[in-house]
């Protein structure tokens, strides 16, 4: 390209955070716009989803399975809580801890909420052919595993 600014803005829309910044856009995009029945969040989804593998964990553990802060994972347990899709009891192991478990309505917004979510997967991946999808996949999980000791925050699924 002989123009430099051109030159300029093409090298940023190549650059891979750019370009995983917009994918990450899209794929918000999509689940928001296919979960809007449900006023359900991709955030708000990780945080159901762990309660559901993981009953009656606490805060930090949900925080550290998303690999969110705690203060962002405050904000979706007490939303949610408002909505009266999770409850917040002391534990009975220790009554310092606050344990988290679906409610009922939260289970039953779950069980939607899994449906919708396959249906954002396959639209997401659509452009992608059949070996391309598990490839990209596979890339994707490499490079998140090769960054994660890098991480800010760092990702440990509960049990682990």
């Amino acid at each position: 390209m002989s123009d430099p600014a051109a030159a300029l803005l093409h090298g940023l829309y190549l650059r891979p955070g750019f370009l995983l910044r917009r994918a990450h856009q899209l794929s918000v995009g999509l689940f928001e716009e296919e979960c809007r029945e449900l006023s359900l969040t991709p955030p708000q989804y990780g945080v159901l989803t762990i309660l559901a593998h993981a009953e009656g964990c606490d805060q930090a553990t949900v925080a550290r399975a998303l690999g969110f802060d705690r203060v962002t994972t405050l904000r979706i347990v007490r939303g949610l809580q408002s909505r009266g899709l999770v409850a917040r009891e002391p534990s009975l192991a220790d009554g310092r801890r606050l344990q988290l478990t679906l409610t009922s309505q939260g289970l039953a917004l779950l069980a939607r909420g899994r449906e919708l979510a396959a249906q954002v997967t396959e639209r997401l991946m659509a452009p992608l052919a059949g070996p391309e999808r598990e490839q990209f996949r596979g890339l994707l999980r490499k490079l998140c595993a090769g960054l994660e000791p890098q991480a800010r925050t760092k990702l440990l699924p509960p049990g682990c």
